[in-house]
């Protein structure tokens, strides 16, 4: 698949790879792309790309003195004893060939888990004085990698110029990845692979055929995403599958603390530590309701944050007996049972994600943004709302709701319907009544009574 979406991690990376004697580090989950952007920053300044292995400390260092070699001849002829030796020869053959690199390791935490002292003996090789050799690092043990560049004192990464978490691609450039005649289809996209650039290459070769790809991919026990969230947790270091039971919870449907706590058969106040390492990790996200104090988390909700594995978790892991046993037929209509509604929860979060950027569109709703992030609404019996958002100025409240159909007699009643209930904080507000509807090609954008926003202008400015 061709490389796409990553313009500003692209120009932010090779900015600081152009940088002699600089350090930087990426870090993220396995899929996200992060091999890809290294090799192709790599390419465009004459750098060496190395990966480092998952075995033991002396093989590690053979293999990444046979890939110095390639620009270096003869510098695998020697055994390296220690990691010190090696570093050093490095800079030493770096220095007289006048090269500054950058020596790129990918997957760096091998490294840091095969041997406890590699960190300290990295960290002194990156303090030396006079290191000319621009150095970029990468990881994807999310609690690893996390937790060494958040502190700032961890060996060897705070002493990264730069560091940052590869992201998962942007919704919008789905449009390029997949060829579909209409935005509105790439909600289904997006509802199952999420912006994970290795699950679109896998999707791609089937075009718009979604039950050949979900089947041949995810449902079929030989598909090479059948075991994808096991791998995930497994691959942490240490691995995290002591985690997987809180993610089956969420998974199926408990969104609640009490509710999650009470379906494991636990205290809710056990669960704090293990939910903050799977928000750490990316796969589950916390939700507040718009007007609530964030740092109370009593009327807090949890999700599976990623559409994949949201997908996993209600489709693939409680029926996973049934589809090694089905034929496709049979397997897919566990997935048709809940593709709606996996698209409908997909359809909510792009729109909320667009309200940020919509003041940036052509839509008769950017003039009056640019909003702060939307938040979704709930509270005892009053009406709930999917997406919330303040303007920047505070003077508007963008009130809206997310449909994945909607028919042209239902638009008045429903925008109208967004103005009934008050919203905490928004008495002296203006209330934007928005309605989003994938398909809206019968409907104006604009009328007395509220806007209605569809996919592409969602997807556009999700770019």
């Amino acid at each position: 698949m061709e490389f796409l979406g990553r313009d500003s991690e692209v120009r932010r990376l090779n900015r600081e790879l152009a940088r002699t004697g600089s350090f930087s580090v990426i870090w993220g989950r396995r899929r996200v792309g992060k091999s890809r952007l290294l090799i192709e920053g790599c390419r465009h300044c004459e750098g060496l790309y190395t990966v480092a292995e998952n075995s033991a400390p002396e093989v590690q260092r053979r293999y990444l003195a046979s890939a110095v070699a390639e620009r270096f001849p003869g510098f695998a002829d020697i055994e390296y004893p220690t990691w010190r030796a090696l570093l050093t020869r490095l800079s030493v053959e770096a220095d007289q060939a006048g090269w500054r690199g950058p020596f790129i390791v990918d997957e760096l935490q091998h490294l840091m888990a095969a041997d406890p002292f590699f960190a300290g003996r990295f960290q002194d090789w990156l303090g030396q004085p006079g290191r000319n050799l621009c150095v970029a690092v990468s990881g994807w043990s999310q609690s690893m990698m996390h937790r060494v560049v958040v502190d700032a004192s961890a060996p060897p990464l705070g002493r990264a110029v730069e560091s940052f978490a590869l992201r998962p691609l942007r919704a919008g450039s789905l449009a390029d990845a997949f060829e579909f005649r209409r935005f509105s289809d790439l909600v289904g996209i997006y509802a199952l692979w999420g912006g994970m650039p290795r699950y679109w290459e896998l999707a791609v070769p089937f075009g718009e055929d979604l039950d050949e790809a979900v089947d041949s991919l995810v449902l079929d026990p030989c598909g090479p995403l059948h075991h994808e969230p096991e791998h995930l947790l497994y691959e942490e270091t240490p691995p995290a599958t002591s985690l997987r039971p809180l993610l089956d919870v969420v998974g199926s449907g408990a969104r609640r603390l009490g509710e999650i706590a009470g379906r494991l058969g636990r205290p809710a106040t056990s669960l704090a530590r293990p939910i903050a390492a799977l928000m750490e990790m990316g796969f589950v996200r916390r939700e507040l309701p718009f007007g609530s104090d964030p740092h109370s988390g009593k009327r807090s909700l949890y999700r599976i944050d990623d559409p994949f594995l949201r997908m996993w978790f209600r489709v693939v892991a409680p029926h996973r007996a049934a589809l090694t046993a089905s034929p496709p037929e049979s397997r897919l209509r566990y997935w048709h049972r809940y593709r709606r509604d996996l698209e409908a929860v997909a359809w909510q979060e792009l729109c909320s994600a667009a309200v940020p950027k919509l003041h940036e569109s052509d839509h008769p709703l950017a003039r009056f943004g640019p909003f702060e992030p939307a938040q979704r609404f709930w509270h005892g019996s009053a009406p709930e709302r999917d997406i919330v958002a303040r303007s920047i100025d505070g003077s508007r409240v963008l009130v809206g709701e997310a449909k994945r159909s909607l028919g042209c007699k239902n638009v008045g009643r429903l925008l109208a319907g967004l103005t009934n209930g008050a919203l905490p904080g928004t008495r002296d507000c203006d209330i934007i009544p928005v309605l989003f509807v994938p398909q809206a090609d019968d409907l104006p954008r604009q009328n007395e009574l509220g806007f209605v926003v569809d996919a592409e202008s969602v997807l556009s400015a999700l770019r």
